[in-house]
């Protein structure tokens, strides 16, 4: 796929951002720790799907401590609506008993520490840190994979070397706001099946839709 060029580029992230100006995670939670887990279930899952099932969750086990005590089978009992349930409720069951012991029942707001824990990867480390703690990241989930690649922000066959070429060409305070800008146009407009190209605002300067026109 073609990359844009730098001006192009810096056109098209401005048009994004003004398009979604209020763009923020679409997961529901009250605390960094909900927040954490909301993610962690999201893996290979909607998140609509995921917040019709925590409310009932943390109502049950609202922190860390409540839900290192829950059994794995009850918990697997609020999930089973949910993509690779039984993984995901021995992942956060264990994730909750290492945070109670090591942290206090506190998430840390360590990228390493993160990454340690079961269940955690780079994508949601860095959703923890951006939404949960105010800092820089760029998480990337499916949609930002397919869109950057897509309209030629950037031009990478995997997730790391697109994040880390996403570092390289958006601007450091731009990159929580592009992240969740891209996630919500990939929601509504460039979806990965029948994108609606006539209706992009994007449509002109995307790398995709100029090579189609040749």
């Amino acid at each position: 796929m073609k990359k844009l060029n730098k001006k192009q580029r810096e056109e098209l992230l401005v048009r994004l951002l003004t398009l979604y100006p209020n763009a923020e995670c679409a997961l529901h939670y009250k605390t960094i720790y909900q927040l954490l887990i909301a993610v962690v279930l999201s893996a290979q899952t909607t998140d609509r799907s995921v917040n019709e099932v925590t409310p009932e969750l943390f109502e049950r086990c609202p922190d860390a401590k409540s839900m290192s005590k829950i059994s794995e089978e009850e918990l697997q009992k609020y999930l089973k609506r949910l993509g690779m349930y039984k993984t995901k409720a021995r992942n956060i069951r264990n994730l909750s008993m290492i945070l109670v012991d090591k942290y206090d029942g506190q998430v840390p707001r360590d990228y390493e520490q993160l990454i340690a824990l079961p269940g955690v990867g780079r994508k949601t480390a860095n959703v923890v840190l951006s939404v949960g703690f105010g800092e820089p990241r760029i998480a990337v989930d499916t949609h930002v994979f397919r869109l950057a690649n897509r309209i030629g922000i950037v031009n990478e066959k995997n997730v790391l070397n697109t994040e880390l070429a996403l570092m390289k060409c958006i601007p450091k305070e731009q990159w929580s706001d592009s992240h969740h800008a891209l996630i919500w146009h990939g929601r509504l407009v460039c979806m990965a099946r029948n994108p609606k190209c006539e209706e992009c605002s994007l449509n002109n300067l995307c790398a995709k839709n100029n090579l189609n026109k040749k």
